[in-house]
C-alpha cells in the first residue's frame, strides 16, 4: 500500500491565492465579439428581440440561443460546509466558486455559484423555482440533512431540468464502482454480500440505495448511526432513517461487523478498529471514507490483514473515493441530452461506466498523462484515477444513453463515437501535459535549484515543488533575506529548504576550478575572473550546481531579462552535442495546442538553422505527446509573393526532403493558412495545411512577439519558452512570472533531467 505526501499550503498562502489579480475563482466572458456597433445591436438592442420572440414562442429554443444548455447553478446555504459545519451562506462561497471552477476544468461546463441565505427548506425550494429557468441543472452542495433530501425531492417534482445533490449522489455513484470491481475480484456475488454502513447522513444513504439499486439485497445492508444499528423497531427514527431499517439482533458496529463482506464508512476517524477487521469475512472490502482522517488507516488494517481491499477519501493512498470522477462528467452527459433529470438509471450507468474503466487496459497516451506509471486492474487500481483523460468521453456517453434510453432526453445523440470525440477536445490539453509531468517526476525526486531564491514568486514556487511532493527545491541566495520572505509568505522561517550561496567555500573552489578550465581559451578569462564570477552571481552559481552535478536541473530568471539569464548560463553550459538552441513556447487556445519557436535564442536563423529546429521541436513535441506537424511561417504561401526573406523558409523544406525526417512538414505558409481548415480546399496538396501544431517562425522578433501578444491578448494559456538543445536541464522564466509558470518550468526541467540523455555524443 503505497502513501505519498499530501500538499500543505499555509493560511496566508491560500487567502493569498484567492485575492490575488482579481478577488475570487470565477468571472463572466462573453462568448461573442464585442468590438463594433453592430455587434452590440444584435446582442442587445434592437438584435436581442428576435431569440426573446422565439422562447416566448417556443421555450425550449432557450437551449438555442442562450447559455442555458450549459450552464449549471451550484447552490448551497452553507449549513454543512466542508465538514466544518454550519458557517453560513456567504462562508459556503469560496467552496462553491471551487466547485464551479472545477465543473469547468474537468467537463467545460459554465457555472455560476448561488448561495442561499435561509435554512427554511420551503424558502429554499421557492427561491430555487424561481430562478431555475436559466440554468441547465442544479448542482445542491453542502446542505445539511434532512433539509437537503426534502429540498432535492421536492426540486425534482416541480423541475423539468436536472436536480443533482452531489454530496449524496457524487460519493454513492463512485463508492458504487468501487464495490462492483471490489466484488468482482475478491469473487464475490452482489446479491450474497453483507455490507455495513457506518453512518446514516446524506451520503450514507444515497451510498445504500445505490447499492440496493445495483443489486444488494436490502436486508443484507446494515446502517449504524451514532445510536447504533437502525433496526425495524427502533424508536425516534425519522422517514429517511426508517427506510434503511432492517430486521436483526445485532446493535453495535462490533455485532454488525462479524462476518461482514464490505464496511462502507462515511462517519469519523477511528470508527473501525483492527479488532472489528479481524471479524469481517475473508477478502473484506473496506471503504474507509471519513475525511480527512479514515476510519481506519489502511496501515492498520494491513497489520491484521493481508486480504483486504481498501479504499479511501485520500489521495495519499490507492483508490481514493472522489466525486471528482463523478459530477462533472455526469452533468456533461446530462446536459448534452437536455435532460429532465438525472434518475437513477444514469447513475447506475455511470458507475458502471467507472467501474469498467478502470477494468480497461490503459493506453500509451493516458500512461503519459499519468506520468509514466500504467497501473492494472486489481486490489490498489479499482477506481480510475482523478486525472484519468478518459473519463471526460467515456461517463458522460454512458450517462447520455441511459437518459435516452429512459425517455428523459429532450434530444438524441445518433453516432455515439463522434460524440467521444467532441468530449474529448473539450480538454485542456496543458493540464494533462502537466499532470503527467508532475505524476513522473513525483517518482523521482530531482534535486532542482531556484536560483533567485529571494524573488518572493520564485521562493513560492521552491515551496510548493517541495510541499507537492515534485522534487527537493535548492535556493540560491542569502539566508537571512530568505527566512524573512519565507516568514512574510506565511511560514516558519525555519521552514526546511536548502538554501546554498558563495559562502560554500569548498563548493566554490570546485566551481571554479570548472568554469576555469571552461573559460580559459575565451577571452583571456584567468581563474580570478571566474572566482569572481562565481562568487557575484547566483545564475552563474546554480549552473556550477548543475554542471557539477550537485543538482539534478535549475531554473531561474523572473527579475532580469531573458537574454541576460541565457548569456550567462552559456558561461558555464554548452548545447547538446548535435542540436541547435532556441525557445520553444507551448500554447493552448480553445482547445487547439500549438507550439511556436523560435521565441528566445536566435535572432535571425539561417536554412538550416529553421530545418535543425524543426527536428528538435518535433523530438520535444513528441515528449509531451503529440504527433509533430511542422509549418515554416511567413508573410507569403507557397511562394507567393516570393522574395529574398521567403527564399530561407522554402530552403529549410528542401532540407528536410532530402534528410527524410520522420514528421510531416510544409512551408513557407502565412500562419492562418498553417491552422484554419478552411485553406484545405485551397491547397489540398499539402497535410500541413490547416492542420499544423509546430510553427516555425522566421525570426525570434516575430516569434516572440506572436506569443506575447496571444497570452497577453487572449485566454490562450502558455507554457514556456522552453530553452530546447541546451546541454543541461535548465528553463527560464522570463520578467515577471507567476508562481504557477515558474513551477511549470521547474518542473520540466526535472522531468527532463530523467528522460533526455544529455550526455548524448
Amino acid at each position: 500500500m503505497k502513501k505519498t505526501k499530501i500538499d500543505h499550503y499555509t493560511d496566508k498562502e491560500a487567502l493569498d491565492f484567492h485575492r490575488h489579480n482579481k478577488p475570487g475563482k470565477i468571472e463572466i466572458s462573453s462568448s461573442k465579439n464585442m468590438t463594433t456597433k453592430r455587434d452590440l445591436a444584435l446582442a442587445y438592442s434592437p438584435g436581442v428581440a428576435a431569440p426573446v420572440k422565439a422562447i416566448s414562442e417556443n421555450p425550449e429554443a432557450a437551449f438555442d440561443y442562450t447559455s442555458k444548455g450549459n450552464l449549471v447553478a451550484v447552490i448551497s446555504n452553507g449549513s454543512a460546509i466542508l465538514g466544518m459545519g454550519n458557517l453560513g451562506a456567504l462562508a459556503s462561497k469560496p467552496v462553491m466558486e471551487g466547485k464551479a471552477v472545477l465543473f469547468k476544468r474537468f467537463a467545460d461546463i459554465d457555472s455560476i455559484d448561488l448561495e442561499i441565505d435561509s435554512e427554511d427548506p420551503d424558502e429554499i425550494i421557492r427561491s430555487i423555482k424561481n430562478f431555475a429557468p436559466s440554468f441547465g441543472g442544479i448542482n445542491l452542495e453542502d446542505i445539511a440533512a434532512p433539509n437537503c433530501f426534502i429540498i432535492e425531492e421536492k426540486l425534482k417534482e416541480i423541475l423539468d431540468i436536472p436536480v443533482f445533490h452531489d454530496d449524496q449522489h457524487g460519493t454513492a455513484i463512485i463508492t458504487t464502482a468501487a464495490l462492483l470491481n471490489a466484488l468482482d475480484i475478491t469473487k464475490k456475488k452482489i446479491d450474497e454480500v453483507k455490507i455495513v454502513v457506518n453512518g446514516a447522513g446524506a451520503s450514507a444513504m444515497a451510498c445504500a440505495n445505490l447499492f440496493k439499486k445495483s443489486g444488494v439485497p436490502q436486508k443484507n445492508i446494515t446502517m449504524v448511526d451514532r445510536k447504533g444499528v437502525i433496526y425495524i423497531g427502533r424508536e425516534n427514527l425519522n422517514q429517511w432513517k426508517s427506510a434503511h431499517a432492517i430486521k436483526t439482533e445485532d446493535r453495535t458496529l462490533t455485532d454488525a461487523i462479524k462476518n461482514a463482506d464490505v464496511f462502507l464508512g462515511l462517519s469519523a476517524k477511528g470508527a473501525l478498529t483492527k479488532d472489528m477487521v479481524k471479524k469481517m469475512n475473508d477478502n473484506p472490502i473496506i471503504f474507509a471514507c471519513a475525511n480527512p482522517d479514515p476510519e481506519i488507516k489502511p496501515e492498520e488494517v494491513e497489520e491484521v490483514r493481508d486480504d483486504a481491499i481498501i479504499a479511501t477519501g485520500r489521495s495519499d493512498y490507492p483508490n481514493q473515493v472522489n466525486n471528482l470522477i463523478g459530477f462533472p462528467y455526469i452533468f456533461r452527459g446530462a446536459l448534452d441530452v437536455r435532460s429532465k433529470v438525472i434518475n437513477e438509471e444514469m447513475k447506475v450507468a455511470a458507475a458502471h461506466a467507472i467501474a469498467n474503466l478502470a477494468k480497461d487496459e490503459v493506453p500509451d497516451e493516458v500512461v503519459a498523462a499519468m506520468g509514466g506509471e500504467r497501473p492494472h486492474y486489481g486490489k490498489d487500481y479499482i477506481i480510475p484515477s482523478t486525472f484519468d483523460p478518459r473519463l471526460i468521453s467515456v461517463i458522460p456517453a454512458a450517462v447520455a444513453k441511459a437518459a435516452i434510453n429512459t425517455g428523459v432526453a429532450r434530444i438524441k445523440i445518433k453516432d455515439f463515437e463522434q460524440y467521444k470525440d467532441q468530449l474529448k477536445q473539450r480538454l485542456d490539453p496543458t493540464v494533462t501535459i502537466m499532470q503527467g509531468i508532475n505524476t513522473y517526476i513525483k517518482k523521482k525526486q530531482k534535486k532542482v535549484v531556484f536560483a533567485d531564491g529571494e524573488d518572493e514568486n520564485m521562493l513560492k514556487a521552491a515551496i510548493a515543488f517541495k510541499n507537492s511532493n515534485l522534487g527537493i527545491p535548492i535556493l540560491v541566495g542569502k539566508e537571512d533575506l530568505i527566512k524573512k520572505q519565507i516568514k512574510k509568505i506565511g511560514y516558519n522561517e525555519n521552514f526546511d529548504l536548502e538554501i546554498v550561496n558563495s559562502k560554500d567555500s569548498e563548493k566554490r573552489e570546485r566551481y571554479v576550478k570548472y568554469l576555469f578550465k571552461k573559460l580559459q581559451r575565451q577571452k583571456g578569462m584567468l581563474e580570478r575572473d571566474c572566482d569572481r564570477l562565481v562568487r557575484n552571481d547566483r545564475v552563474i552559481w546554480a549552473s556550477c550546481m548543475v554542471a557539477c552535478q550537485d543538482a539534478d536541473a535549475m531554473v531561474t530568471g523572473n527579475t532580469r531579462r531573458y537574454s541576460s539569464s541565457l548569456e550567462k548560463i552559456n558561461k558555464v553550459v554548452d548545447p547538446r552535442a548535435g542540436e541547435i538552441m532556441f525557445g520553444l513556447n507551448l500554447i493552448v487556445n480553445r482547445g487547439k495546442t500549438i507550439f511556436i519557436c523560435d521565441t528566445s535564442v536566435i535572432e535571425y536563423p539561417d536554412s538550416n538553422q529553421l530545418a535543425e529546429m524543426a527536428k528538435s521541436a518535433a523530438r520535444v513535441v513528441r515528449l509531451f505527446g503529440f504527433d509533430p506537424k511542422v509549418a515554416f511561417l511567413s508573410h507569403s504561401t507557397f511562394g507567393e509573393p516570393a522574395t529574398d526573406r521567403t527564399k530561407r523558409l522554402s530552403d529549410a523544406v528542401e532540407i528536410l526532403k532530402k534528410d527524410k525526417v520522420d514528421f510531416k512538414f510544409d512551408g513557407e505558409m502565412q500562419p492562418d493558412v498553417a491552422l484554419e481548415e478552411l485553406y484545405k480546399e485551397l491547397y489540398p496538396f499539402s497535410e500541413i495545411v490547416g492542420n499544423s501544431n509546430v510553427l516555425i517562425m522566421p525570426s525570434q522578433h516575430s516569434a516572440a512577439i506572436s506569443y506575447k501578444m496571444i497570452k497577453s491578448m487572449s485566454r490562450a494559456k502558455v507554457i514556456g519558452p522552453l530553452l530546447i538543445g541546451l546541454g543541461l536541464p535548465i528553463e527560464i522564466a522570463p520578467l515577471r512570472t507567476s508562481t504557477s509558470e515558474i513551477i511549470n518550468l521547474a518542473s520540466i526541467a526535472a522531468f527532463s533531467a530523467d528522460v533526455i540523455d544529455y550526455k548524448k555524443d
